[in-house]
């Protein structure tokens, strides 16, 4: 239902990012589209980017176990956004114990903020309906 309104007001979750939320005039997004980031809005890197938007650092289990996660899938999702750029990896010893910690990037943070930004135009869009 709420799709449906949104859709009506314009926005598709399936449309490019440069169609979506284009300012009305006179209305509060004067600054244009805002990019929706599909690479941030799937549940787990959601959950990544949230976590280490408030936290400078954290390990590897720490992320694990604040996200329910297994090994396998935490890793994979790590993996993408560290290759997008938006999340920092570091590997190390602590002792013979392996450690890896993930810190979130400026490029990542910038990500985190315009995804949320998009997210709250979304929600102001549908309420106004």
């Amino acid at each position: 239902m709420a799709e449906e309104r949104a859709v009506s007001r314009g926005w598709s979750p399936d449309a490019a990012p440069e169609s979506n939320l284009r300012s009305e005039p006179g209305g509060s997004h004067e600054a244009g589209p805002v990019a929706f980031d599909r690479l941030i809005h799937e549940r787990m890197r959601l959950g990544i980017v949230s976590a280490l938007a408030v936290n400078d650092c954290l390990s590897f289990n720490e992320l694990k176990a604040m996200l329910r996660a297994t090994d396998g899938n935490l890793s994979v999702h790590a993996r993408k956004l560290e290759e997008a750029g938006y999340l920092e990896c570091r590997k190390s010893f602590n002792g013979r114990v392996p450690r890896t910690d993930f810190r979130l990037t400026s490029l990542g943070r910038r990500a985190f903020e315009r995804y949320l930004d998009h997210m709250e135009a979304l929600i102001e869009a549908v309420r106004e309906t």
